[in-house]
């Protein structure tokens, strides 16, 4: 890792929710923002200013934003000591990675604490979008853009944290590293460089993730629990290719590649794999049910008590917000064959992308996806590199900080560890033999939920709630 130098030279979760019938945000009522406190004002500023860059594959503008957030961090008193700025090479493209360190108090003998977070974003079609994707926008109670939930928020409370404790004067009982990765969304080839820094160079007691968690509130706004994510899927893509002679479309031949692949897909979307169930997610769903209503609850509980229960299975199954925690899926997210409208496909691909449940390995989930297909001919291609992470348990004195923070907001809320069916920065750092959680100050509803989709929005009375949310467990952890 370097210093921080001039980077002038360049140009530019899914999270699991508890359940769609009981998640949701504070009435979210717009804010003036003359009557804002210094430090919201400062953190909408931030906000503002990072959804502005275009931090996705193909655009070249993390190393702007990463300059842009450097200075932000020498204006309040950071040094370039402190301040870290590395180049990588990210499947042909230029990315950065930041590390911000706080230092300790003369004399401390703590272990640090890092604190992640990702500062890329999936791309956003401008001529898609309600609103300009990558323009702050307020309105209807909400803030939209590109990054308002994912991750571009987490970024913004960690950084306007860390400025604010810098401005009181605060020295903290051990070092608090920012990591900020460039490539989460894609290669995330910084997020494995950074953690294989952070393991040999800082070797931190803590690891806390701002890309996952949160709170779910009830439809009415009473407080259900704050999720925290302690384990997360394996993410694995395959490309499956049906290939034939082709020729002239005006010759149809009996067999047809886009046809062939057609009922591969419709064998893939067919195929369940077998249910899994570890201490953890029978937890998860133990504690949901309870906070469930109706028959998706029942479910929950049921599950809980015994996963080979056939009614439950099918409940969860069918649900979108939880057929992830019962075992592995695979779908298909894009497809591309032939190479003119006259001529007879020569090929025909489709991409699957498989989200594995911990422990099950990507070699067995290819062999049940071919074994499900049943066609030699269809050739599979892993095209992703695949890093498998345990489980982490959530310490107690990161959960006494959590509920120090959580009782200021919501006194007594529930604390409820879960799995994610997405991929964060955190699985890098859990196959490093690090217990990482993720626990976002967001508040969402599930109808809120528009990461990596159209029109992405935070509501805006969850954005100023979640203002005080690392403050409190950062004082906690390292008074």
């Amino acid at each position: 890792m370097k210093a921080y130098r001039n980077s002038s030279k360049w140009s530019g979760r899914l999270a699991l929710l508890l359940a769609a019938s009981i998640l949701s945000a504070q009435p979210a009522l717009a804010q003036d923002t003359a009557a804002l406190t210094p430090h919201q004002q400062l953190a909408r500023d931030i906000y503002r200013d990072v959804i502005a860059f275009r931090t996705a594959r193909g655009q070249q503008q993390v190393p702007a934003m990463v300059a842009y957030l450097v200075d932000r961090f020498k204006k309040a008193g950071f040094s370039d000591e402190d301040i870290q700025v590395t180049d990588y090479d990210s499947e042909g493209e230029k990315t950065q990675g930041l590390m911000v360190t706080y230092r300790a108090k003369p004399g401390s003998t703590d272990k640090p604490i890092v604190l992640l977070g990702h500062m890329d974003v999936v791309d956003a079609l401008a001529k898609d979008w309600v609103r300009p994707p990558f323009t702050l926008t307020e309105e209807e109670g909400y803030f939209f853009g590109r990054g308002t939930d994912d991750n571009k928020y987490g970024i913004t409370n960690l950084t306007a944290t860390f400025l604010r404790l810098k401005q009181e004067g605060w020295q903290p009982s051990r070092d608090l590293v920012l990591v900020f990765s460039g490539d989460e969304e894609t290669g995330m080839v910084s997020t494995k460089a950074q953690a294989k820094y952070v393991a040999e160079n800082i070797d931190p007691e803590i690891i806390l993730n701002s890309d996952a968690g949160g709170i779910a509130l009830a439809e009415d706004g009473t407080p259900v629990a704050f999720r925290v994510q302690s384990a997360e899927k394996t993410f694995a893509t395959y490309e499956l290719t049906v290939t034939n002679p082709g020729g002239h479309s005006s010759r149809p031949r009996s067999d047809n590649a886009i046809y062939e692949l057609a009922e591969v897909l419709g064998k893939i979307a067919a195929y369940q794999f077998p249910v899994r169930a570890t201490d953890l997610t029978r937890s998860y769903f133990a504690t949901a049910g309870k906070l469930t209503p109706g028959e998706l609850g029942q479910a929950m509980l049921r599950f809980a008590a015994d996963p080979t229960d056939a009614s439950a299975i099918a409940t969860l199954r069918a649900n979108p917000e939880t057929v992830g925690t019962l075992g592995t899926t695979c779908v298909a997210t894009m497809l591309q064959a032939g190479h003119a409208e006259n001529a007879l496909p020569q090929s025909a691909t489709a991409t699957v992308n498989c989200r594995i449940f911990p422990g099950e390995g990507a070699a067995a989930t290819e062999a049940k996806l071919k074994q499900a297909v049943g066609d030699d001919k269809v050739s599979f291609k892993l095209v992703t590199d695949v890093t498998e992470s345990p489980e982490s348990r959530l310490r107690d004195d990161v959960k006494a900080a959590l509920r120090f923070s959580l009782d200021k907001r919501y006194p007594g809320m529930t604390i409820l560890p879960y799995m994610e069916s997405g991929g964060t920065d955190g699985m890098h750092y859990r196959t490093l033999g690090y217990d990482t959680v993720a626990i976002s100050g967001a508040a969402l509803k599930a109808s809120d939920m528009f990461a990596h989709g159209l029109n992405e929005r935070l509501p805006v009375a969850s954005f100023y709630g979640g203002l005080d949310h690392w403050y409190w467990i950062l004082k906690k952890l390292a008074e």
